[in-house]
């Protein structure tokens, strides 16, 4: 068995390290184990790679993380010879086991290629590092984390010039130079030090932090309000043990804020995130410590960021005065309504605007932008093409791009970075709480009152793990199943079409994901995660009432899972 052969390889080589060697020595007996760490490569997909942590080539370690920097580094070179070598690359990370540990790595294979880089000098946010890369000029950047997964991951991201994570064809590219690389002790390296005195690692410090705050600070919209009510108002904040602490906090203090709480247990780095199971904004437990140090201060809002700051969620009290976790279509819509509304009154909305969101992204905030006069725009999942649309219309002017969101929590309202922001997210958020605050309302009032105006919408969200070799394939099975099986029916709702985006519709890539569209507007969505050993089911409905939706999404979420529950029997 190939694998076999694989782990024995890496048990006698000279290049891999003795703590690798014993910990793939504890799990010699393990047949099954040795095959799920060596049955494949670690798959670099279209914007990097993640995974759990620890020795094998289906994992990620040192020797993985050097090998897609070998790639990405001849990829640079091929395509910009001594002007990519020369522009260098960007290097950031969050607080996860061994992020550091892999940027330097990164750093060193890309300096043994004669690349330079620039690293930060501590754990940074992603969307700095995308702003980082275009304030440097640099040619491409590399974040590594693994966003919100559970500890035991990590991942590699890569981004090109422009910001935006990279696109399918460089991806392609950097993918082809990757699976070039089959003996790993090929793989060049480079003492660290002597690639500091060659000026091949260049440390990065406050400087770029400063930078970053500064134009995030560009799109507050309402200082007047910040200022009328930053005495009392209170807001309650968590990075949920990762890179947002000094970001957000720094940020909503200079904008004005003076009454920000921060959760003390989740306040510092923490690789095993062990105040929350899980830590994800979109998680209602994960906000269990924030909601009690909300009641304990009557604070108006909670915000929470994920570990590499890309995503934040919003704890709101509903009318009951109890706190609800908003979903991430219901602080796009509110964001939306928000920004377009002061934007339109100043007299700042331009004619060309443009408002770009994900397929499995709810159409509620679409009916808002539509009632502004803008156009909505619609891209596979995965901010890297709302980066792509971003860069387009910055270069055809065609269109000015105003906010880009999707379902799960990722927001963008400016250009400065081209991913998802949690900084420039949680200052708007607190902002936008604020001015409701203002009108005597909450958030959650605010979202009610944009129920009235526009209709009500909801949304779920469910999720199938299925982890290894045998999970991946059952994946790949379930998604053939439903293409090749058209449904007629979901539960008392009558399917008027499926789409199946495999074949490039609606002028979008291809991609495994199907949507199916009811007669009442209604639609459920399937999709493979990108970064989890997981299948996810999108739904969303519309009615005149809450009662009306809360009904239509319960049939309708049943009626999908009652067929995807007989599949897995079969």
């Amino acid at each position: 068995m190939k694998y076999i052969k694989i782990y024995n390889e890496w048990m006698n080589s000279p290049y891999f390290d003795e703590e690798t060697k014993t910990e793939l020595l504890a799990i010699r007996d393990d047949q099954k184990e040795i095959e799920d760490r060596f049955y494949k490569n670690l798959e670099f997909g279209t914007a990097g790679m993640r995974g759990i942590i620890g020795a094998g080539t289906n994992r990620i370690n040192k020797y993985t993380v050097r090998r897609a920097t070998f790639g990405l580094g001849n990829c640079i070179i091929n395509k910009k010879g001594e002007e990519g070598r020369k522009r260098g690359v960007v290097i950031a990370h969050d607080c996860r086991h061994r992020s550091k540990e892999f940027s330097i790595e990164a750093a060193k294979t890309l300096a043994s290629l004669g690349i330079k880089s620039f690293l930060f000098d501590d754990l940074r946010t992603t969307p700095e590092l995308s702003f980082a890369v275009r304030n440097l000029g640099a040619i491409a950047g590399i974040v590594i984390t693994a966003s919100h997964n559970p500890p035991e991951y990590n991942g590699y991201k890569v981004y090109w010039e422009d910001g935006a994570q990279v696109t399918s064809d460089i991806a392609q590219e950097i993918i082809g130079e990757i699976e070039k690389i089959n003996d790993y002790s090929v793989i060049p390296t480079i003492d660290e030090d002597l690639a500091r005195n060659k000026e091949l690692i260049n440390l990065l410090g406050e400087d770029q932090d400063t930078a970053f705050i500064e134009v995030v600070k560009k799109q507050s919209l309402r200082p007047d309000i910040i200022e009328k009510v930053s005495d009392e108002f209170k807001i309650v904040f968590t990075p949920f043990h990762g890179t947002g602490n000094k970001p957000v906090r720094r940020v909503l203090k200079e904008v004005g804020f003076k009454n920000v709480l921060v959760v003390k247990e989740q306040e510092n780095p923490d690789p095993n995130f062990s105040t929350v199971a899980y830590p994800n904004p979109e998680e209602k437990e994960a906000f269990n410590l924030s909601i009690e140090l909300a009641k304990k201060e009557n604070a108006h809002i909670i915000i929470g960021t994920d570990p590499d700051c890309d995503r934040v969620g919003a704890v709101v009290k509903n009318k009951d005065g109890e706190y609800v976790v908003l979903t991430g279509n219901q602080t796009g819509a509110l964001l939306l309504e928000y920004i377009l509304s002061n934007k339109k009154d100043k007299g700042s909305l331009p004619d060309n605007s443009v408002i770009i969101k994900t397929i499995v992204t709810s159409k509620f905030g679409q009916v808002v932008a539509q009632n502004y006069g803008v156009e909505v725009l619609n891209t596979l999942t995965g901010f890297k093409y709302i980066g792509e649309k971003i860069k387009e219309f910055e270069q055809t002017k065609e269109k000015t791009f105003i906010f880009g969101y999707e379902e799960s929590y990722g927001y963008l309202c400016g250009t400065h970075a081209r991913d998802k922001d949690a900084v420039v997210a949680s200052m708007l958020i607190a902002e936008m709480a604020a001015y409701y605050y203002t009108r005597g309302m909450s958030l959650y009032e605010g979202l009610l009152e944009l129920y009235e105006k526009y209709g009500y919408y909801k949304e779920g969200l469910k999720s199938l793990t299925l982890k290894g070799k045998e999970g991946s394939e059952k994946i790949k099975e379930m998604i053939k199943h439903f293409k090749q099986n058209p449904i007629e029916n979901i539960g008392k709702y009558k399917v008027k079409q499926m789409k199946d985006y495999s074949k490039g519709i609606d002028n979008l890539p291809k991609s495994d994901v199907i949507i199916y569209e009811m007669e009442d507007e209604s639609w459920c969505a399937i999709r493979p995660s990108g970064t989890e050993p997981k299948i996810k089911f999108y739904f969303s409905v519309n009615g005149k009432s809450s009662t009306d939706v809360d009904e239509k999404l319960e049939n309708l979420v049943e009626g999908l899972m009652n067929k995807v529950n007989d599949f897995m029997k079969n």
